[in-house]
């Protein structure tokens, strides 16, 4: 699913030069659940725009299902991102003017999905997410934790191979942050690929593999035996 080598990520301004990630070797097979931890500005937030395409590397190589990604133009990775990829956040990044099912419909239409097979696939995902009955509401209107499952509706909405998840229970308290780690925990059961970044120990004990990255690099890569 994942295949990166010897990545490395460095910005640079007229007098800085900052390495965020050096040498990252990592491989993520499909259907894996992997967390990735480390103190603030250890390079989990860069690590994870670049495979979510966001964000090219400096060096290395970066292959998303056999396909080498790290270097392709903008345009280039929209196009992937678009259909294969789904994103959650701390911050659930909802748009407020659109209701639960706008923003959750949103990926199907960039996607130019017909309206019929929008409206079966946003029903089922909010079904699936157990929000269907605040369909019609805006996020405003709702909890965190509400929120927090209409963002995971809209990333799962155009069956993505790959969820990304940017410390998903951040935001939340300790019920709603169980419930949430649940729901990913199911999607990955049935079959999406999740690599999830976190503070958390108990979020990370949800995953198969705990990598912990310091200073821009890989330190150790712990199994988890659920």
């Amino acid at each position: 699913m994942i295949q990166i080598e010897n990545l490395g990520k460095t910005f640079r301004t007229d007098e800085v030069e900052t390495i965020a990630l050096n040498h990252i070797n990592l491989h993520v097979q499909p259907k894996e659940f992997v967390a990735i931890m480390g103190p603030s500005g250890c390079g989990k937030s860069t690590l994870l725009n670049i495979l979510g395409l966001l964000d090219n590397p400096t060096t290395g190589l970066y292959k998303l299902d056999g396909k080498e990604v790290g270097q392709l133009k903008e345009k280039d990775r929209t196009k992937i991102r678009k259909g294969n990829i789904g994103f959650v956040f701390q911050s659930f990044n909802l748009i407020d003017e659109m209701t639960v099912y706008e923003n959750v419909e949103l990926p199907l239409i960039y996607l130019n999905v017909k309206s019929a097979e929008r409206k079966k696939r946003v029903e089922a995902a909010l079904k699936k997410m157990n929000i269907s009955h605040r369909i019609n509401h805006f996020p405003n209107q709702l909890s965190g934790g509400q929120q927090q499952r209409v963002a995971i509706a809209r990333a799962v909405v155009a069956n993505p191979k790959l969820i990304l998840a940017d410390e998903p229970t951040g935001n939340l308290d300790s019920k709603n942050g169980r419930d949430v780690m649940d729901l990913l925990t199911q999607l990955n059961q049935e079959g999406a690929t999740i690599v999830m970044v976190t503070h958390s120990q108990h979020d990370a004990s949800f995953a198969h593999r705990i990598v912990n990255l310091f200073d821009g690099s890989i330190v150790t890569e712990v199994a988890n035996h659920l």
